[in-house]
């Protein structure tokens, strides 16, 4: 066997792989042998059909099998030659691969890249502080309250955290919003809706409830609407002011629940104190979690700015793809039109692109940080992966863990994840950490 190595890129390298005529029989003998001896063919005893027969019988399973031999047994020596710690194969060119003949086969690998690690011990970190303010629990205590508010009629104008129930039709430059609304009517025109005054969440039409303070039952109004210039729901609509004629039907009251003993009961607490201890520590675990997520990223980033090289190619391209696939799922699910994506193509390719080869790029150095620090994948590690994974996808552990043992890349995948993981935890653990003051 003979190799010549080409180096493409720093991370990608081309091996041209000779085999003589002799190495290439040993592979056709060995498969037509290992036919001979399982054939089952009428008339013969297993095992003992002439060779000839059994070429007849099998010609295109022997040839498939054979040349996948050479070109296995091609990579696999290649691999031990040239000692190349390959991360993906690229492209197999097998040329002419025939008994009683040479052959020459051309893999194409990316590799992993070489490069020195930084020092990831201490590395810094920032988070806001994790104790809640007293008026951080005053407004969850308000949401509390609010969760459980009535909604009386009021016969005055209509005032901040009010709902009102009106209807509204819409119009553009004279052209009612209906006829270039499509399937999205409701933001063209509604008999009847529910929306709250100055509310901090907004209903269908953008910035309608904070034009409705001061109005009354009976009242009506033509009200302008400017929709963002990224308003994707209706493109139409997209950076325009529409205007929209609408008609008070009903004002409501909210009507707070008194912090009484019936209001502690449904929370479990027995009083005012106790439901602020309760608020106080719910926030508290938020924020540990909040901040914990923004040192794992801080972390990971710090690394990413501190280490110089080229992800390999095939890898990010796996990857890009990846994000756009998840991208373009997750925005058909919020209803937004796939016209949209082929009009936005170049620019969420590009940013795809970009955070593909972050991410590629931060895994091989955790990788390499693992290895450093003997992180590994211990059976309670694979436990814990195939309860949560259980529990999120409301499958049967047992199930999933039959169903994992019996894919090996899906296996190798959740190893790869969980070392990610567990490297993280551990520049987490041993990164420095400054609490900002605002």
């Amino acid at each position: 066997m003979n190799v010549l190595l080409s180096t493409v890129s720093d991370t990608r390298k081309s091996l041209v792989v000779s085999l003589d005529k002799a190495e290439v029989d040993t592979e056709h003998q060995a498969v037509l042998g290992e036919y001979v001896r399982l054939a089952r063919l009428p008339g013969f005893r297993p095992g003992k059909a002439p060779a000839a027969v059994v070429v007849k019988r099998f010609a295109k399973e022997i040839s498939e099998e054979f040349k996948q031999k050479v070109v296995s047994r091609a990579y696999k020596g290649a691999l031990e030659k040239e000692k190349l710690d390959v991360l993906n194969v690229v492209k197999v060119e097998e040329g002419t691969i025939e008994p009683g003949a040479p052959a020459a086969i051309t893999v194409t690998v990316d590799v992993r890249p070489d490069f020195t690690l930084p020092e990831y011990v201490g590395l810094p970190t920032q988070v806001p502080p994790a104790e809640p303010t007293d008026a951080e629990i005053e407004s969850v205590i308000q949401s509390l309250r609010s969760e459980g508010a009535d909604f009386r009629p009021a016969e005055r104008p209509a005032g901040k955290g009010d709902y009102v129930k009106l209807s509204y039709e819409g119009s553009l430059d004279g052209r009612p919003v209906a006829e270039i609304a499509g399937d999205k009517q409701l933001y063209a025109k509604v008999p009847q809706t529910w929306e709250e005054v100055e509310g901090a969440n907004e209903g269908i039409i953008p910035g309608l409830g904070k034009v409705l303070a001061g109005l009354s039952k009976g009242d009506k109004k033509a009200v302008a609407i400017s929709f963002p210039a990224d308003f994707q729901p209706v493109p139409a609509l997209a950076g325009k002011t529409a205007s929209y004629a609408i008609e008070i039907l009903e004002v409501r009251e909210r009507i707070l629940p008194e912090l009484d003993a019936a209001f502690f009961k449904a929370h479990q607490v027995d009083d005012l104190e106790g439901l602020r201890s309760q608020v106080r520590t719910g926030l508290k675990l938020q924020k540990e979690q909040r901040n914990r997520a923004a040192q794992r990223s801080q972390v990971t980033q710090a690394l990413a700015d501190r280490v110089s090289f080229e992800p390999p190619h095939s890898l990010v391209e796996a990857e890009t793809q990846g994000i756009l696939r998840q991208f373009i799922e997750e925005n058909m699910r919020r209803g937004i039109p796939a016209e949209q994506f082929e009009k936005d193509k170049k620019g969420l390719i590009e940013g795809a692109q970009k955070a593909a080869a972050n991410r590629v790029k931060v895994e091989l150095i955790l990788a390499k940080i693992a290895e450093a620090e003997k992180i590994d994948v211990t059976e309670r590690d694979i436990d814990l992966y195939i309860r949560r994974e259980a529990a999120r996808s409301k499958q049967r552990p047992d199930k999933l863990a039959k169903d994992l043992s019996k894919d090996r890349n899906a296996l190798r995948s959740v190893h790869q994840s969980i070392i990610f993981d567990k490297s993280v935890d551990f520049l987490v653990s041993k990164a420095t950490v400054t609490v900002s003051q605002s």
